[in-house]
């Protein structure tokens, strides 16, 4: 049976369709999370809105420099990172800016990207672990418990290119200097810190924390949720690839591929053969 709506109430449900607590407009009015615009403009920074946005609240000064110290950090990691290698590749195949940095973010999931909200994840069951162990004790029963789950490497610690990752050892600074504050708790410092012992026990060479596992520390120690620590990181990288897109649009190069056209890729199937005379016309 088909009921009649009044024009009050059909407008009633289209106002009600989208419903936000992120921003109101109206004509000559704009208030995100109920601040307006235009006392923050000018008053407030980018890590400010990020937080605010994506935690409802502004943050403490203190607060906002770590937020923007880890967003700092993660920028660009060079056109060997495959995000980065794809902005410049897309612009020599002629796409502008947005479908230079569209192609580049769309690869940025759990292999190259997610690494920052698995370490997230890992923190979170360690720190839950731990309500009935020490923070040693949960590294070790979790990371064992990852293991038996198939993890063969654990998110946030080693990396392919730097013995030690230059950037975390300066965050790792600014996190105790935090924790001395009062800014932040310092639990997940800790734990990250419990991990990457864990990871070196009875090894040769340690295991160490890189920038994914320190923003992870930064994240938790903020309160945000993992798969919003993973978009942290794509808005951070996000101008890495817009500088490297840019720049290699400046060149004018077209179509490059991922290696110099005279350096040949590595051929493995069959050799060379003649098709058979049945099939041949």
């Amino acid at each position: 049976m088909t009921t009649t709506k009044t024009p009050e109430a059909q407008l009633a449900e289209a106002s009600a369709w989208w419903t936000t607590d992120i921003i109101d407009i109206h004509p000559g009015k704009i208030s995100l999370r109920g601040y307006p615009i235009e006392e923050l403009i000018g008053n407030v920074g980018f890590p400010d809105m990020v937080y605010l946005l994506l935690r409802g609240e502004l943050p403490e000064r203190a607060q906002a420099e770590l937020l923007e110290a880890a967003m700092v950090a993660s920028v660009d990691h060079g056109p060997h990172a495959p995000a980065i290698a794809i902005s410049r590749m897309a612009v020599t195949c002629g796409l502008p800016i947005n479908g230079a940095m569209a192609s580049a973010i769309n690869v940025l999931d759990d292999i190259h990207g997610g690494a920052g909200q698995q370490c997230m994840e890992l923190y979170r069951e360690i720190a839950a672990e731990a309500g009935a162990a020490d923070l040693a004790e949960a590294a070790a029963l979790v990371l064992e418990r990852w293991r038996c789950a198939g993890t063969r490497y654990v998110p946030g610690f080693g990396h392919r290119f730097h013995p030690v990752d230059p950037r975390t050892p300066r965050l790792l600074a600014l996190l105790d200097a935090a924790a001395t504050a009062g800014v932040v708790s310092g639990r997940f410092t800790a734990i990250g810190r419990a991990v990457e012992v864990a990871l070196g026990a009875g090894r040769a060479r340690p295991v160490p924390m890189n920038i994914d596992g320190v923003t992870a520390v930064i994240y938790c120690e903020l309160g945000f949720e993992p798969e919003l620590g993973r978009g942290i990181f794509i808005l951070s990288r996000a101008l890495g690839i817009l500088a490297h897109a840019w720049e290699e649009k400046q060149h004018g190069t077209r179509l490059k591929g991922p290696m110099p056209r005279d350096i040949p890729y590595r051929y493995s199937g069959r050799p060379r053969r003649a098709v058979p005379d049945g099939r041949r016309k």
